[in-house]
């Protein structure tokens, strides 16, 4: 789920922080800059693990700041495809089961990947499995709350980057717009189609 990623970066430390550790001052910006923040095919940063390398600081004309090239290793939340987690359901929707581990939320379970036959209760707005028994079928709801455990089956990068307007986009509708700003830059994808995965309530009550 987390893996250890090296990263270098120019950090630049203004004047008034020469009196602290130069260490201590670059772990503080490096972590302002990176901690809570999406890296387009890397994952979501969580912390800084340590500082391998820090070569020359120079201070430029105009900027009393120092600059400092730094290598470093940074936490990431990275699951690998095919990693089994467990998260709660945060809501249900025609897209999917749409899934939270707590620290981040852009998970969802499209319809084609639960157990199935399910369907979709428009009154409840949840997903239902269909379980079928000799007695007939038992609908087990997919509540909002609950403990689901899933497989990481895809992942998608969006680059979120902001970018300057040109004349094709200048025609381009409010909403169309609204829509990209609203794009996850970081999406996992989950299944639950098969025995075991799925809410930890269907597997574990008697």
């Amino acid at each position: 789920m987390f893996v250890l990623v090296e990263m270098t970066d120019t950090v630049r430390i203004p004047p008034w922080q020469f009196e602290r550790k130069l260490n201590e001052s670059i772990a503080e910006e490096l972590n302002k800059k990176l901690a809570n923040k999406v890296v387009y095919n890397v994952g979501l940063c969580i912390c800084l693990y340590d500082i391998t390398k820090l070569e020359d600081s120079y201070i430029f004309p105009g900027d009393g700041a120092s600059h400092t090239k730094v290598h470093f290793r940074y936490v990431v939340f990275h699951p690998f495809l095919d990693e089994i987690l467990i998260g709660q359901i945060k809501n249900c929707s025609q897209d999917g089961v749409h899934v939270s581990i707590g620290f981040f939320d852009d998970i969802v379970i499209p319809p084609e990947s639960l157990q199935q036959p399910a369907k979709f209760d428009e009154a409840e707005q949840v997903w239902v499995w269909e379980y079928e028994t000799e007695e007939g079928a038992h609908d087990l709801y997919m509540d909002v709350g609950e403990d689901i455990r899933f497989r990481v089956v895809d992942e998608t990068f969006v680059d979120t980057s902001p970018t300057g307007p040109s004349s094709a986009e200048a025609s381009t509708s409010n909403a169309t717009e609204e829509v990209q700003k609203k794009e996850a830059p970081y999406t996992l994808v989950g299944s639950i189609s098969e025995p075991g995965l799925g809410l930890l309530s269907w597997w574990t009550n008697s």
